[in-house]
């Protein structure tokens, strides 16, 4: 198989919202723009059948548990939608949902297994960029659109995936950056930083130090973890031998635990400044935490927030809903993939692949499948306006334009999924 590889991309970030953005956040990122890798190889060009089916691999068990009902919920809306207002090519879009697990099991790769058997054109997921890795080459190899709402490793702009491989969440040299500027802006001059030690906590704190370091503050100690340890208090008393001001907290599901531990060794957020990020920004993760342990706490989450009316939406699908992370990249992931489909004529995995930049941008701009696809059997070229933002396909799969928006808990440990303090928009140019 021909495998076609992506360039990384040159990336700048333009802070609107806050004018205490720093220079260090504007700095580009390595690699040279633009790359060929939306065509797919000969290998995926095969016609579909006409039924466009769509798997999920997102995580129903591990690290990222919590994240699973958002996603999957935001997927059946979406899909919902679409087979209200006809379905795809004239037929009802089917779906099949899968466990991601995380890293410590196989259950993606298994899980890619039983979809690719039931001839998926596309899967949506995973959550976890090391998950998503580890699958991308059974999937991709496979002909199948890999769409992933949440995965923000910086590999994936330049990893090999046949054209293949498409997000709604932003690379995380933006939220890095973002959270880097806050950090500084909020006035921490030294900081300190717990990373889980993987892509995704290693790759986003490297960006942070690099942010904040170019903004004149010192990042005084980090401690990349191992997420799996039985405890952290080794972990936390280096964070606490060099009293930190800012203390940035990039993990997932065992930050509950990292936070204990904080607060045992009296590095409370009533005295010390918290700062989290999209792996552990949840309102379930904390609930029993005492009272006001977060409270003030900040955190980043990449994509608009779930608009009140979209949410309310999603509660008419799953009225246990409590977590709306990732939700709306979920649904615009899905919405996209049937508009590629629709716009191609064809719902095969190498045809939605070579729609998708085109229905995410320089069109006539719509919002939601039923306006969008009207349009396209009008002839009309279509802009997809998603929830989560505009989209707007970049050249290598990634959205040209993201906005991050920082949150901040209450005294009751959750955070407001619907209102933020305020949004920092950034443009990938490539």
């Amino acid at each position: 198989m021909i495998r076609i590889s992506r360039a990384p991309l040159v990336t700048t970030v333009v802070c609107l919202a806050l004018a205490a953005c720093s220079g260090g956040g504007t700095t580009a990122g390595p690699g040279a723009p633009g790359s060929a890798s939306v065509s797919p190889s000969a290998a995926s060009t095969a016609k579909g059948d006409g039924a466009l089916a769509v798997g999920t691999v997102l995580p129903q068990t591990g690290s990222l548990a919590y994240l699973g009902p958002p996603m999957f919920t935001g997927v059946d809306l979406a899909l919902k939608e679409i087979n209200e207002a006809g379905g795809v090519l004239g037929r009802p879009v089917t779906k099949s949902d899968t466990d991601s697990g995380d890293t410590t099991t196989n259950i993606a790769s298994q899980s890619v297994d039983r979809l690719l058997a039931q001839k998926v054109d596309a899967i949506v997921g995973a959550a976890s960029s090391s998950v998503s890795e580890s699958i991308i080459d059974k999937v991709t190899g496979a002909g199948v659109v890999q769409f992933s709402p949440a995965n923000t490793s910086d590999k994936f702009t330049s990893i090999e995936d046949d054209g293949l491989y498409f997000r709604t969440a932003p690379p995380d040299k933006l939220q890095g950056r973002v959270l880097g500027d806050l950090v500084v802006s909020d006035g921490n001059d030294t900081i300190g930083i717990l990373a889980m030690q993987d892509s995704y906590g290693s790759g986003l704190a490297d960006q942070v130090t690099a942010t904040a370091e170019a903004a004149g503050a010192t990042v005084v100690e980090r401690v990349d973890y191992d997420p799996k340890a039985p405890d952290f208090s080794a972990d936390v008393a280096k964070i606490k031998a060099k009293n930190p001001k800012g203390i940035v907290l990039i993990g997932f599901q065992e930050t509950a635990k990292v936070v204990q531990e904080l607060v045992k060794q009296g590095l409370t957020a009533d005295k010390y400044k918290w700062y989290m990020v999209d792996g552990n920004m949840s309102n379930t993760n904390f609930a029993r935490a005492p009272k006001g342990t977060l409270e003030g706490v900040k955190g980043t989450l990449p994509g608009a927030a779930a608009p009140e009316e979209f949410q309310k939406r999603l509660l008419r699908v799953n009225a246990d809903l409590s977590e709306y992370t990732y939700a709306a990249e979920s649904y615009d992931a899905v919405t996209l993939i049937a508009l590629a489909a629709e716009a191609a004529k064809d719902d095969a995995g190498g045809a939605i692949a070579a729609n998708l930049v085109e229905v995410s941008k320089g069109g006539q701009k719509c919002a939601g499948f039923k306006e969008c696809v009207d349009l396209l059997k009008a002839g009309k070229d279509i802009d997809y306006e998603g929830v989560s933002g505009p989209v707007d396909f970049n050249d290598v799969g990634d959205p040209s334009v993201a906005t991050i928006g920082v949150y901040r808990y209450g005294v009751n440990n959750t955070f407001n999924a619907a209102k933020a303090l305020e949004y920092r928009r950034g443009n990938i140019a490539g």
